[in-house]
């Protein structure tokens, strides 16, 4: 029987064709080093993400921290790496953050008004887009936030900045790297929003690979990832989408995430 080569896919950061094409170059490279060749997908929205962290063929796949650590530990899929940020927020490890965003001229001018605004989501198993701001909320305003409208499911860090730029929302979180990706690279896309906060910052979104994907083929993948820095080539690849590196991860790092996000929502007291 022939094994199809592993999918790599950064569909989380695919925020656009040009970024797309940067996280494909990578991709690339990494197969040239590593000698494992990969199929690089898209996997474009609106094609559900559980479906793509499902496969079997998984080879060099981004996947979100919250749905990862929800799994049990015997069916969750191998974890390869996590990206490190050239930005402040990461502490120069394997973290990411979320940013409140707000339109520049909205109705949201500081914190407090953020326990009455119109909030947008993401997808409800989305640690960034939305236990994040939930968190958030919980941490300042607990008991006190009355249940207002909230829109969403908006999908994707894109969907939450569509909905702030048509006034539907007064505010959203998304994922700190991905308005990185966006500052760096797609300025017109957040032109007329600002950040009103930021939150902690936790467990970054991992590149993970099929359980059922051979040991040596995973190992490769992964002494691939972390030593990209180290080469010339790799370090350009890395510093056009604002990373300093890959770091290995310990997949108990993940498991604060579900008890924080259960805790949030029993001090919150409303559901979205």
């Amino acid at each position: 029987m022939v094994m199809s080569k592993p999918i790599a896919c950064s569909r989380m950061y695919n925020l656009s064709p040009r970024i797309r094409g940067l996280w494909d170059a990578l991709f690339a490279l990494v197969s040239v080093q590593s000698g494992i060749e990969l199929e690089i997908i898209a996997h474009a929205a609106p094609a559900p993400l559980s479906e793509l962290w499902a496969r079997p063929d998984m080879g060099l796949v981004f996947m979100c921290g919250y749905p990862f650590s929800r799994m049990p530990e015997g069916a969750r899929p191998t974890a390869l790496a996590a990206p490190v940020s050239s930005e402040a927020w990461s502490l120069d490890q394997p973290l990411y953050a979320s940013h409140i965003l707000v339109a520049s001229t909205g109705a949201v001018n500081e914190v407090a008004d953020l326990a009455v605004a119109r909030w947008g989501w993401t997808v409800r198993d989305s640690q960034s887009g939305y236990h994040a701001a939930r968190s958030f909320l919980a941490d300042r305003f607990a008991g006190k936030v009355k249940q207002s409208m909230t829109v969403g499911p908006l999908l994707n860090p894109s969907g939450i900045v569509a909905a702030l730029e048509d006034g539907r929302i007064d505010a959203g979180a998304i994922d700190a790297y991905a308005f990185q990706l966006l500052s760096m690279h797609e300025t017109d896309a957040i032109d007329g929003l600002r950040i009103l906060a930021t939150t902690d910052p936790l467990p970054a979104p991992l590149l993970v690979a099929a359980q059922t994907l051979p040991a040596d083929i995973a190992t490769a993948l992964q002494q691939s990832l972390v030593t990209l820095h180290e080469t010339r080539e790799g370090a350009a690849v890395l510093e056009r989408l604002g990373l300093r590196r890959f770091s290995t991860v310990v997949p108990p790092a993940y498991d604060s995430l579900p008890l924080r996000a259960d805790d949030a929502d029993r001090r919150l007291g409303i559901t979205w």
